[in-house]
């Protein structure tokens, strides 16, 4: 019930997006790449989570497939702390002044598994469930705006904070590092809208079957030859997210330091690097395992 509240309640709704889902790397490891420590006791699937809390989501939205899904809730829950809400000390009650953003696990259709699941694609099909989701409830609380956090970038997600309302606000933002952004194929956060949203549907659709209409509706619609279509699968984040347009207005929030965590020489470069000893997991204030009560249970939120 709680979790339907926290969504109902939200005047912008802002959704965060974290796209699990996706082609395999090369740890070849027991557990999923999204599950690689970046810290003691810290996961990059969690740093994730982490940020979107710091950039002030509503909502959280991570896009996986049902067989890995039940070690990932079982290292996140079912929600996660605001920390612009915690350490209230002069609030008359500190611990009602909490706000919970639950997280909600999205699978994979069967019928995309192994054919388009990319991560440009998770990003899209969370985006899209998301929307669905909370549109069932209420139009009024369907997501005004998503934030996309990827698991295999990696840098301090508390740099986000101060620019809450730089986020959720109808401009665009986007991080980068040495002026390169998810348009350069950056595992760095950006937000999206609806409108941006068809545009980079349409552009995977158009990439993966060679499909388009031109000219507006009930135009006919051309087809590009067998030879120059692509394999959605396979898509890197520019394949999809190179056709974003960073406008005068949007805001652009520079990262001081960035690794790339997809593949094990820049993980183990990550690993060595003095930066590395800047990362700690986070109060358990903010990141620890919680579960909502049932309906008809007792309120218990941990």
């Amino acid at each position: 019930m709680r979790r339907m509240e926290t969504l109902v309640t939200a005047k912008f709704h802002l959704a965060g997006i974290i796209p699990v889902a996706g082609q395999d790397l090369d740890f070849n490891m027991p557990w999923h790449d999204a599950l690689m420590p970046i810290a003691q006791n810290y996961l990059a699937v969690e740093r994730a989570v982490v940020e979107c809390a710091y950039a002030g989501c509503e909502t959280i939205w991570v896009v996986c497939h049902d067989d890995m899904q039940p070690l990932i809730r079982h290292r996140l829950g079912d929600w996660v702390s605001d920390p612009a809400w915690e350490y209230r000390h002069m609030d008359t009650f500190p611990s009602e002044s909490r706000k919970q953003i639950p997280i909600f696990y999205v699978p994979i259709r069967v019928r995309d598994k192994d054919k388009r699941d990319c991560l440009s694609w998770s990003v899209l099909y969370g985006a899209l469930t998301a929307y669905k989701t909370a549109h069932m409830i209420s139009k009024w609380v369907s997501p005004t705006k998503y934030y996309a956090v990827f698991p295999y970038g990696m840098y301090q997600p508390w740099i986000v904070r101060e620019h809450r309302l730089d986020i959720s606000n109808k401009n665009g933002f986007f991080l980068t590092h040495n002026g390169e952004s998810v348009i350069n194929g950056k595992y760095l956060s950006f937000t999206f809208t609806g409108e941006d949203f068809k545009r980079f549907r349409d552009n995977l659709r158009e990439k993966a079957t060679g499909k388009w209409k031109t000219g507006g509706p009930g135009v006919k619609t051309e087809t590009l030859p067998m030879e120059d279509r692509y394999t959605a699968r396979f898509f890197k984040l520019e394949d999809v997210f190179g056709i974003a347009e960073i406008k005068e207005k949007d805001k652009k929030l520079e990262v001081p330091w960035y690794f790339n965590l997809d593949n094990w020489e820049e993980y183990c470069y990550y690993i060595s690097s003095e930066e590395r000893n800047e990362v700690k997991r986070p109060s358990k204030r903010i990141l620890h395992y919680h579960e909502f009560s049932p309906i008809g249970g007792d309120n218990d939120d941990d």
